[in-house]
């Protein structure tokens, strides 16, 4: 004898799952499944020609090079600022809070103008880093600081709230015992914000690989020294070669979406890990 299902205490599962596939499919799923369409319609030979130029190849390490650097140092940077911003009470603390959301809410492109207008030669530091021999515009210097803007609010709006829900009685017994301030926090803070950090740093790692706007005005766009797989792709479908520049977005596709399951799997561990 079967049981009768219990029903739900919100009706409707039925009509939602079904919008949310239809919109999902719509939006993401239709789209992608005709770049790979596209990408994989030229045959083996011209696709594999098409992902391992020398030009694509050194996009694909300079891309992923910047982003792993910048992911890095944000996530250092990004611990700090979201520690100030939960630690401390001091005046203007609202709008440091209210600039780190700033490369959210401001265009790319926008983004990249600024960097260029400080960073450049005739820029507030470019003037005091060029005569130095420090090339800090149209460099892979340029590069990593316009990947490091987009990505650093990523780290600190991961780990700010779980620093705020971490209890203060954490650091008080661990005083108690007699630790150290640092014995506290290698030992009692840093692990439990640990899934967070790494968290904000494979968002940031996957912002840093998708961008363009910013890094196309900074980097100066040296093909095989500054030069962003985005940017290869934006060329090859300036020159009308779509099936090539769809076949490099696949490369990308699949990068992203290895970093979005890692992404998913942290997540889970940091849920996991809170409720211990």
């Amino acid at each position: 004898m079967t049981r009768p299902l219990k029903a739900r205490v919100l009706p409707g599962f039925g009509l939602t799952i079904g919008c949310t596939l239809f919109y999902l499919s719509f939006i993401v799923l239709i789209p992608f499944a005709g770049l790979f369409l596209k990408g994989v319609a030229i045959g083996p030979t011209e696709f594999w020609q098409a992902i391992s130029g020398t030009r694509a190849v050194a996009s694909y390490r300079i891309t992923l090079g910047s982003a792993f650097a910048a992911a890095t140092l944000n996530a250092f940077a990004g611990l700090l600022i979201a520690w100030i911003l939960v630690r401390y009470r001091f005046p203007g603390r609202r709008l440091v809070d209210a600039l780190v959301d700033l490369p959210f809410a401001l265009p790319a492109a926008v983004g990249g103008i600024a960097l260029t207008a400080v960073f450049g030669p005739r820029g507030w530091v470019g003037r005091i880093a060029y005569p130095l021999g420090i090339q800090t515009a149209y460099s892979r210097i340029g590069l990593l600081l316009a990947v490091t803007f987009v990505g650093l609010p990523y780290v600190v709006r991961s780990v700010q709230p779980v620093l705020e829900d971490l209890p203060p009685e954490i650091e008080e017994a661990a005083h108690t015992l007699g630790a150290t301030r640092w014995q506290t926090f290698a030992h009692a803070i840093l692990p439990v914000l640990t899934p967070a950090i790494l968290s904000g740093f494979a968002l940031a790692l996957a912002r840093g690989i998708g961008e363009y706007g910013a890094v196309i005005f900074i980097s100066g766009n040296i093909p095989l020294q500054t030069e962003v797989t985005s940017l290869v792709i934006a060329i090859k479908l300036d020159q009308y070669d779509y099936a090539g520049a769809a076949a490099v977005a696949l490369v990308m596709l699949a990068a992203a979406f290895v970093l979005l399951l890692a992404i998913n799997v942290l997540q889970a561990w940091s849920r996991a890990y809170q409720v211990r």
